[in-house]
């Protein structure tokens, strides 16, 4: 028999409301698959918010940190028109090789190659030089470059990467974003990689691709954001490729470029939510590598890049997210370069 005293299960209507007394914010429940794009079979909560890319800047920013030495420079571009980047500002200690990540206000920027071995963070709406968010974790006498970075509205998350000693870290770490200190051991990749491209929904983060060297993997890996533990199989690219540009939104993520051993145009998506193989999405302008990347719930761009050994380019690229096609040029860099640190603040870890 029931006991009488166990309460029956709770049955949540598609729009209830309820503060989240953990991550202290306001939510509201998306319901089931159908026509609600929710991205379980049964529902979630998702955090309710009254701010935007449009509030804080005007638009959504893209972002490419780090450009490689000896310039070290930072751009934006804003993502809803066309046009070349704008100068951003400057390391406090310069680095590069620095994966990014970003809630809607502040983007924080890994170690990088440098000597560098803490993370720095910028006001994405106002620009200037940046501050030390705290150390690394994993690897901390020597940093690590080339990491892969996902968040969410809360959490930023690093993983992979090397330090010019082991080369294609397994170990995964994060900070809460708008905190600083040192970041906290979340789990471990179960593909070591580095170079990896990457992409997030509000509950996962992606990793596509990338190098144990010198093997070139087309493994696809992914985690949930709002937990620890180690990464899981999604499936595989289509093209095998490290360096490739990464980006979302909250429901498709585009993978683009990259080299195996060769440089290629070639751009591929998955769908966040399923599991299963990438699919040709389309091509880019000019075959490249090393490129940052990233979106707004839109588009996706493509900046900068290395178009054969020491040969780089200035190009930005974008993409119409949800269709597929060939890329169209955007504008340029102010500079030929490339650069792994991209980040917006309306990707699709934002919702």
């Amino acid at each position: 028999m029931p006991n009488p005293n166990e309460l029956a299960p709770l049955t949540v209507i598609p729009g209830a409301l309820r503060f989240n007394t953990d991550s202290m914010k306001l939510e509201y429940y998306r319901g089931g698959p159908v026509g609600f794009g929710t991205t379980t079979q049964t529902g979630e909560w998702v955090n309710l918010t009254t701010d935007s890319p449009d509030i804080q800047t005007g638009g959504t920013r893209g972002f490419a940190f780090g450009c490689i030495a000896p310039t070290y420079n930072n751009y934006y571009y804003n993502m809803s028109t066309t046009g070349n980047a704008i100068d951003f500002g400057d390391f406090s200690a310069n680095r590069y090789f620095c994966s990014a990540c970003s809630d809607r206000t502040r983007a924080v920027v890994d170690s990088g190659e440098g000597t560098m071995t803490s993370k720095q963070f910028f006001t994405m709406a106002s620009g200037g030089t940046g501050t030390t968010f705290g150390n690394v974790s994993y690897h901390p006498s020597n940093g690590h470059r080339a990491a892969g970075a996902v968040s969410n509205t809360t959490r930023g998350i690093f993983a992979g990467g090397d330090d010019f000693v082991t080369y294609s870290f397994n170990n995964i770490e994060y900070v809460t974003i708008q905190t600083t200190g040192t970041a906290v051991d979340f789990g471990d990749l179960y593909q070591a990689t580095r170079l990896t491209a990457t992409g997030n929904s509000t509950t996962r983060g992606i990793f596509a691709g990338g190098s144990v060297d010198p093997a070139v993997i087309n493994v696809i890996q992914f985690i949930t954001t709002s937990t620890l533990g180690n990464s899981a199989d999604f499936g595989d690219v289509t093209v095998t490729r490290t360096s490739a540009g990464g980006c979302s939104n909250a429901v498709r993520m585009v993978v683009s470029g990259g080299s195996g051993p060769a440089y290629t145009n070639s751009i591929e998506f998955i769908t966040i939510a399923t599991l299963g193989n990438a699919t040709d999405f389309g091509d880019l302008t000019t075959a490249r590598g090393i490129i940052a990347a990233s979106s707004s719930p839109t588009r996706g761009c493509f900046a900068g890049g290395d178009i054969a050994p020491s040969t780089r380019t200035n190009t930005i690229d974008y993409v119409t997210i949800m269709s597929t096609g060939n890329a169209i040029d955007f504008g340029d860099l102010l500079e030929n370069t490339y650069v792994m640190g991209g980040t917006s603040n309306g990707h699709g870890g934002l919702g």
